[in-house]
């Protein structure tokens, strides 16, 4: 293609050279053909040499890019699993964590509860072995004041038989004294 669209240049330049006119349009033979040769030899040139270089060297360029835009989309489809994990992670921790607040408030509930009912129930002891103290010291101070009563009562009536030898009336009047201590 490149040939025949020389060789009709060529021709065209010959045709006007032979013509002779020296006009604006006029084309000199001998600097169009060596032009002409010039070109090709040069196209000849660039073609062997340059032409497939370059051509590899835009190849490799198209390759590395096609390359570069392929790992970039592994690096972001990569990116977004990481992402989905670590929001997985995320969650499952923050429901590990919920789940361990609501374990330590159930728990601190039951030490709560559990001190509450131990509490009362050390009170509820405390208070029984109170009255019992309470009802010991009673009987104790009852009985000793019994035995005040009937050493009192004895000493009276040793006093009152010395005064009065009637035991008749002495049994009674003891008998009345002792009853009306025991009332108190």
């Amino acid at each position: 293609m490149i040939a025949n669209s020389t060789f009709a240049f060529l021709a065209l330049v010959v045709s006007e050279s032979e013509s002779g006119g020296g006009g604006l349009l006029s084309v000199n033979g001998g600097l169009a053909f060596w032009t002409s040769l010039t070109f090709i030899l040069l196209l000849i040139l660039l073609t062997r040499f340059a032409w497939k270089p370059i051509l590899s060297a835009l190849k490799q360029r198209e390759d590395a890019i096609k390359d570069s835009l392929e790992q970039a989309e592994k690096a972001k489809d990569e990116a977004k699993q990481i992402l989905a994990q670590n929001q997985n992670s995320l969650s499952k921790a923050e429901d590990e964590s919920k789940k361990i607040i609501e374990q330590s408030r159930l728990f601190a509930q039951n030490l709560k509860d559990q001190m509450i009912k131990d509490s009362k129930e050390e009170a509820k002891k405390l208070i029984e072995e109170a009255a019992a103290e309470i009802d010991r010291k009673k009987n104790a101070a009852f009985d000793e004041l019994k035995n005040q009563i009937a050493e009192i009562s004895v000493q009276a009536a040793e006093k009152i038989l010395k005064e009065n030898l009637d035991a008749e009336k002495n049994r009674k009047i003891v008998d009345k004294y002792i009853n009306e201590i025991s009332k108190n």
